[in-house]
């Protein structure tokens, strides 16, 4: 399937457009530094303003704050700020490791890319990158596949990258053959390691979670735009929004990557978080400017060609087959390692920002970005309770995320 203009008049797009909010009543905020977000934080108002009971999302705050010492939950309904609660390191200006919920901004810059340079990749998510135009660095090939190996492949986690770990995470179909180490992304030589990562299976045969992918994919758009990842979503989606302080986290102990990793650790501000979220909830708009193509939003809430494995779609999981059943099936969200996610749901106008984090996400030198002092020591050493069928105890991994995004759209009222 070529990334074209024709996708304008594709169902999907029609599905995406007819369930957000009509431009004539969409609300955009200012910067934080002129103001920020209305907000509509007690029962009263939130249920007045922005048609949303605050119990449900005072429920949602205690699975978020029982999962991790470091915890945050920033909820956008209707353009209203209507919960931000946060305790021990997570604050609104801090700017933590965000870890591969950074994904989804690699994937939505690469949509951002195929439309504004259109004449330079023409067939879109179908072209075949490992070629000297878009990868010159990974030639020669070291194995034939990797020449089938398609931009949508990529994005899609079905390029038969090996996955995180020694075996193809979450395989569903193929052999993983030799079960022996496999060496994957390697910080001091980002660029290369992810290119030489052993492919599992043929292109398109398998879906494995595996992060040399969405790098693969920042490096077509580097070659493409000239741009580094970060200059490119900073002038195409930081500067529109009014992004503050952020940045990827390229300092590691005493050394300094050269490129940002498009697999994640983006860092930014969780009032920003929701920016970004809520611009994809909104067709891709911000203001009067179309920050994103639609064409592309529209895909990343539907099964995938490049992806008929599971329901995992550039670099969202997404709700088409209603396998999270408290949530419409138009939703997406990206997490990433430590509890973070954000949410995407066009349909009830709602975003969702999700933190999370071990201490060392929160360490300022991975960005060197001033850190506002830390406020709230209570969760100092603090650990989850395990959950057992006797106790509540904490919610984790996918569980915990999915019940976050439950318990949020069923606070929606109107």
């Amino acid at each position: 399937m070529a990334f074209s203009s024709s996708l304008l008049l594709a169902p999907a797009l029609v599905a995406f457009s007819l369930s957000i909010v009509s431009a004539a009543d969409e609300y955009f905020p200012p910067p934080d530094s002129k103001g920020g977000w209305r907000s509509a934080l007690d029962a009263k108002s939130a249920r007045e303003k922005a048609g949303i009971d605050k119990e449900m999302l005072d429920r949602a705050w205690t699975v978020t704050e029982r999962a991790t010492a470091n915890a945050g939950l920033v909820v956008i309904h209707k353009g209203w700020l209507v919960q931000e609660k946060y305790a021990g390191k997570a604050q609104r200006n801090v700017n933590p490791d965000m870890a591969s919920t950074g994904k989804a901004f690699t994937s939505i810059a690469c949509g951002i890319m195929l439309k504004e340079f259109k004449d330079k990749i023409p067939e879109g998510l179908e072209t075949k990158v490992f070629t000297d135009k878009y990868l010159p660095e990974a030639l020669p090939l070291d194995d034939p596949r990797r020449a089938e190996i398609k931009l949508g492949h990529l994005l899609c986690m079905t390029a038969g990258y090996w996955g995180e770990g020694q075996t193809p995470s979450h395989m569903v179909m193929g052999k993983p053959g030799s079960m022996k180490p496999v060496k994957g992304q390697d910080i001091h030589d980002i660029d290369m390691s992810s290119l030489k990562v052993p492919l599992w299976t043929d292109p398109g045969a398998g879906y494995s979670y595996s992060s040399p992918s969405p790098h693969i994919a920042s490096l077509v758009l580097r070659h493409v735009t000239g741009m580094e990842l970060q200059d490119y979503i900073n002038e195409r989606l930081g500067k529109p929004m009014g992004w503050g302080a952020w940045g990827y986290c390229l300092q590691r102990g005493d050394f300094k990557m050269p490129h940002a990793n498009g697999a994640g650790s983006t860092a930014l501000h969780s009032t920003d978080a929701v920016r970004f979220g809520y611009c994809l909830a909104h067709g891709g708009r911000w203001g009067d400017k179309q920050l994103v193509p639609p064409e592309y939003l529209a895909l990343c809430n539907k099964a995938s060609p490049y992806n008929p494995h599971c329901p995992w779609t550039l670099q969202f999981e997404q709700n088409s087959d209603a396998h999270v059943l408290g949530a419409p099936r138009d939703a997406f969200w990206k997490s990433g390692a430590g509890g973070f996610c954000i949410y995407i749901v066009p349909s009830l106008d709602l975003v969702i920002y999700k933190m999370g984090g071990k201490d060392g996400q929160y360490e300022p030198t991975l960005t060197g970005i001033a850190q506002p002092p830390v406020n709230d020591h209570t969760r100092d050493n603090w650990q989850p309770t395990p959950r057992t069928p006797f106790n509540e105890g904490s919610l984790q991994g996918d569980d915990g995320l999915r019940r976050v995004l439950e318990l949020c759209c069923s606070a929606v009222r109107g």
